[in-house]
C-alpha cells in the first residue's frame, strides 16, 4: 500500500521517505524533493532518478515506476530505457505537438493546419499543461462543453482530435489507461441540435432561378455561379479554375488534386451548356489564367457566389446545388447507378473491395449524366421582359466567338 500522499511530500523534511513497491521521495537539506526508484537487474540493485517533485507528481512518479518495475522485471536495463527517452512525462500539449508533426506526414496542409489550431483555439488552455496520461473524461467534458451545443460540427471535429492525441500518447507508451469512450463522451454533453445542412434550392425550382441568372449583367461572379450550377462542383474548385485545366475538344474539366477538397484529382464532365459558359467568360475576360477572374484580375472572392445568391433574393448556399443536383439524379435518374453521380460530385465510393475492382472512372455515363444536368437547368425560358436583352448578348457573343476562330 502506498505509503505518502501530496500532503506528506509537500511537507517532508530532509530525508528518505518510502512509497511502497521501491519508490521512494529523497529530500536533501536543502529542501530539494526528488523521485528515487529501486530495483533489481542482474542481481544488484539499481537506484533510478525520476525527477524532480517540481515537474513530477506523486501520481506521475508512480506511474514511471511502474512501468520501469516491469522493465527491469524482464531483466532489461531500466536506467538504459529511461535515459534513451522511451519512460517520459509528456504533457497534452507536448503530445498534440508531436503527434501533429508524425501525424500530419499523412495529411494536407489544410488538415494538418486545422488540427493544430483547433486544440490550440480549444482544448491547450485547459487541458495543455497536463500529464496526457493522466487525462479522464471529465477533462475531456470540460473542455467540450463551452463549443458543444454552439459549434456542433466543429465540436465533433475537436473531441475526435483529442482521441488522436490520446492514442498516439498510448502507441509511444506515454499513457497506460484506456481511451474513454465515445458512449461516456456522449452521456456528459447535452444533445447537439439536429445539422440542417446547406440550404439548397429545391431542384424543381433549379430550371428558373437559372433563367433568370442568364439574362441578367454577365460578370465574373455570375458566371461562375452558372458554371457551378452546370457542373456541381464546389465554389472554391471554381474559382480557382484556369483555363490550362480546360479541354474544351473533351468536354472535360481537369481537377489538380491541390484544389480538391479530398486531394485526389478529378475529372468533371462537361456539358455543352457548360461549355457555352466557358465560351462566353473567354470573351468577356480572356483566355488565359483564372477563368473567372474578378475584375482586378485576381481570384474571386470566397463571398463574391453567395452575393449573387442574395441579389437574387435566395436565401440558400452555393454549396446546396449539390444537393439540388444529387436530389435531381435520385429522383429524375433512377436508371442511372448511384456510384455516377456520387463520382460527379467527387465523392469517394464503394467499399475497399469494390474501390479495389472499379478500375474504370465511369466518364461516359458521367459524360451522359451531366449533359441531361445541363438540359434540366437550362430548361426554362427567360421571362419575356428579359428576352430582347437575352438575344443582344447571345448575338454579340456569337459575332465575337466567330472572330475568334
Amino acid at each position: 500500500m502506498a505509503n505518502l500522499t501530496s500532503l506528506k511530500v509537500k511537507n517532508a523534511r530532509p530525508g528518505t521517505y518510502g512509497d511502497g513497491k521501491g519508490l521512494y521521495l529523497r529530500v536533501k537539506p536543502s529542501g530539494s524533493r526528488s523521485w528515487i526508484l529501486r530495483v533489481q537487474h542482474q542481481g544488484r540493485r539499481q537506484d533510478i532518478g525520476l525527477g524532480s517533485v517540481d515537474d513530477v507528481s506523486l501520481a506521475e512518479a508512480r506511474d514511471s515506476a511502474s512501468r520501469l518495475r516491469r522493465i527491469a522485471r524482464l531483466g532489461d536495463d531500466a536506467i538504459a530505457e529511461r535515459d534513451r527517452g522511451k519512460i517520459r512525462i509528456v504533457t497534452f500539449q507536448e503530445a498534440a505537438d508531436l503527434a501533429y508533426t508524425e501525424l500530419g506526414k499523412g495529411w494536407s496542409e489544410k488538415t494538418a493546419l486545422q488540427f493544430r489550431s483547433s486544440l490550440d483555439l480549444h482544448v491547450v488552455p485547459l487541458l495543455g499543461r497536463k500529464r496526457v496520461g493522466d487525462i479522464e473524461t471529465a477533462q475531456i467534458l470540460a473542455a467540450l462543453g463551452p463549443i458543444w451545443t454552439a459549434k456542433p460540427q466543429i465540436a465533433r471535429k475537436v473531441r475526435h482530435r483529442i482521441l488522436q492525441v490520446l492514442a498516439f500518447a498510448k502507441s509511444h507508451g506515454w499513457r497506460t489507461a484506456p481511451l474513454p469512450e465515445l458512449a461516456d463522451l456522449s452521456r456528459g454533453l447535452a444533445k447537439q441540435p439536429k445539422s440542417k445542412g446547406y440550404s439548397a434550392v429545391p431542384f424543381p425550382e433549379l430550371p428558373g432561378f437559372y433563367a433568370a441568372e442568364r439574362v441578367k449583367d454577365a460578370s465574373p461572379a455570375r458566371l461562375a455561379l452558372m458554371f457551378t450550377i452546370l457542373t456541381a462542383a464546389r465554389s472554391g474548385e471554381v474559382r480557382k479554375a484556369t483555363w490550362n485545366q480546360i479541354d474544351l475538344k473533351a468536354r472535360e474539366w481537369r481537377r489538380a488534386a491541390s484544389i480538391m477538397k479530398s486531394g485526389e484529382p478529378h475529372v468533371v464532365m462537361l456539358s455543352q451548356h457548360a461549355v457555352d459558359v466557358l465560351k462566353l467568360a473567354r470573351v468577356r475576360f480572356s483566355d488565359e489564367g483564372l477563368i473567372f477572374p474578378s475584375f482586378h484580375g485576381k481570384m474571386l472572392a470566397d463571398m463574391s457566389l453567395s452575393k449573387m445568391m442574395k441579389l437574387a433574393g435566395r436565401s440558400e448556399t452555393v454549396h446546396g446545388f449539390r444537393s439540388s443536383f444529387r436530389d435531381w439524379a435520385a429522383e429524375k435518374m433512377p436508371h442511372v447507378p448511384a456510384m455516377v453521380p456520387e463520382m460527379a460530385l467527387a465523392h469517394s465510393v464503394g467499399t475497399a473491395v469494390e474501390k479495389a475492382y472499379l478500375r474504370s472512372d465511369l466518364k461516359v455515363l458521367r459524360m451522359q449524366l451531366m449533359s441531361d444536368w445541363g438540359a434540366f437547368v437550362t430548361s426554362a425560358s427567360p421571362k419575356t421582359t428579359s428576352a430582347n436583352r437575352a438575344g443582344k448578348n447571345q448575338t454579340i457573343v456569337a459575332a465575337k466567338e466567330r472572330g475568334l476562330k
